[in-house]
């Protein structure tokens, strides 16, 4: 698989020179765990899975790193899963690890680009993304590539003690090829 290439990010593929500072990112809880539920990984779980996320459509394991393309090295990674064993779509998902690349625009190009990539290779007609309710930011991202909010799920996720709901987004290929772009 080659590099996706955008105006300031790139997309590609992991290798083991990766694998120390994504699992330490995977592995903080100031970084995944504000809006979702955190489990301590293994090192050789995480490499498992990391490896083996191109033949299984449902892993929640990276696909991409993310990072700028005037500095090379991992700023974050996203992964793409079917979501559903029956329903046809697949959601995205994001995170920036360095948290000195947040709210510069490089996550929402980072997923923009994972989002032309599936529709380019694959017949999917939705792809979906989720949030918990209280995470503004990664509201604002999918809204901001053109997400439409199509509901609430109440109580669907734990973390953090208690029962948060998420936001369902979602974007057909059509809304996708017709949506405005950024000049």
């Amino acid at each position: 698989m080659s590099a996706l290439e955008g105006p300031s990010v790139r997309l590609r593929p992991l290798v083991p020179g990766d694998y120390p500072t994504l699992f330490a990112w995977y592995n903080d809880p100031e970084v995944v765990a504000p809006y979702d539920r955190f489990a301590v990984d293994t090192l050789d779980s995480f490499v498992h899975s990391v490896e083996t996320a191109p033949g299984n459509p449902a892993s929640l394991a990276p696909r991409f790193v993310v990072e700028r393309r005037d500095a090379p090295g991992p700023i974050g990674f996203v992964g793409h899963y079917l979501a559903h064993p029956v329903l046809e779509y697949v959601d995205v998902w994001y995170v920036l690890g360095d948290r000195g690349a947040r709210g510069r625009g490089y996550g929402r190009e980072a997923v923009g680009l994972l989002v032309d990539h599936l529709y380019a290779t694959t017949s999917v007609e939705r792809i979906g993304a989720t949030c918990d309710v209280e995470n503004v930011p990664s509201s604002r991202l999918v809204e901001g590539l053109g997400f439409r909010r199509e509901g609430t799920l109440r109580g669907a996720l734990f973390h953090h003690g208690r029962w948060h709901d998420v936001l369902v987004y979602g974007i057909t290929r059509s809304e996708w090829k017709g949506r405005a772009r950024p000049a």
